[in-house]
């Protein structure tokens, strides 16, 4: 989980939330880290373009993330992305046979897969490389989104 957080804030401009009790964030997000483009540091008005999650969230359980030390990084990969690993176009929806909980595998997200988003679970050897892919992908569409809203007036 550390080394994918280390590899996204290096990208530069990344802001990353990390909610722990006593902040005011809910509870089911103690634990997790949200992934901003923000380069002046300041939360922005937009989803992240990548989350660690390290907990099955209420309707999300598929990943089985109840497991010992197991997490998932989601990422906003967008449409190309999301047709180049999984052959299908976000709003048809998942194929059908994708375990979710299946580790070191990039899959559709089980809950934002139609919105272009991609997930791995415990990822490993396999995905390393094609995960950071991912997320430089996700950082630079989000920073492409940022800097088209800082140029429209």
């Amino acid at each position: 989980m550390e080394e994918v957080i280390a590899h996204v804030e290096g990208l530069g401009g990344v802001l990353t939330l990390r909610p722990q009790p006593g902040d005011g964030s809910p509870e089911v997000s103690w634990g997790d880290a949200f992934l901003y483009y923000a380069p002046d540091g300041v939360v922005p008005r937009t989803q992240p373009f990548a989350t660690v999650v390290t907990k099955d969230y209420p309707g999300d359980e598929s990943s089985r993330l109840d497991r010992p030390g197991a997490f998932r990084v989601n990422v906003a990969a967008g449409r190309d992305e999301y047709r180049r690993w999984t052959g299908s176009d976000p709003r048809e929806g998942a194929p059908s046979d994708v375990d979710p909980s299946t580790p070191d595998v990039v899959i559709p997200h089980p809950v934002y897969g139609s919105l272009g988003w991609l997930a791995v679970v415990e990822p490993g050897p396999r995905t390393e490389a094609a995960l950071r892919d991912l997320l430089r992908t996700a950082h630079a569409l989000a920073r492409a989104r940022h800097d088209r809203r800082a140029a429209t007036p």
